[in-house]
């Protein structure tokens, strides 16, 4: 990840190095307020490209986990099964936001079906932890990469499909 990053007044900026390739990475801003914590959901999983965040939820709310998510395409079979498990832990919580780029270009969301292998699998860890693909608007070349899923309806409203920034 670049060391240069834009100051939003009113956000805490969390970011997280690829452990593997050069100039990778996750990062995610979270609006400024009393209770949020970085999350370490497996210790022993440090490989995935992932980022996780605990937001204390309002009175009568619960907490919300927010997770970004960076999948290179060709990413070793044991990395996206730790990323799994992760997703696994983090979908106990109540209210779950995972956005980023899954390089899954094999899969149809129109019909929820995978021409390859590794595709079937993220549907399936996708329908085993109860979330919803937010994103429909198709990107790059009639192909969804970018995915938001959430676990609550009306977690993720008004998503607005833009553009990378890359440095």
């Amino acid at each position: 990840m670049h060391d240069c990053h834009a100051v939003m007044d009113g956000y805490r900026f969390f970011v997280k190095d690829s452990p593997t390739r050069r100039g990778g990475g996750v990062a995610l801003y979270v609006r400024e307020q009393p209770d949020y914590v970085e999350l370490c959901l497996r210790a022993d999983e440090e490989q995935v490209e992932s980022l996780w965040v605990r937001i204390k939820g309002q009175t009568h709310t619960g907490d919300i986990i927010e997770g970004v998510y960076c999948r290179s395409p060709d990413q070793e079979e044991e990395v996206d099964e730790a990323f799994y498990r992760q997703l696994q832990a983090a979908s106990q919580s109540q209210a779950l936001d995972l956005m980023g780029d899954f390089n899954h270009p094999g899969i149809c969301w129109e019909d929820h079906t995978a021409r390859h292998t590794k595709c079937r699998r993220l549907l399936q860890s996708k329908n085993n932890n109860f979330l919803m693909q937010v994103v429909a608007e198709l990107m790059w070349r009639g192909m969804l990469l970018d995915l938001v899923l959430a676990n609550k309806e009306g977690l993720s409203e008004n998503v607005k499909v833009a553009s990378m920034i890359t440095f």
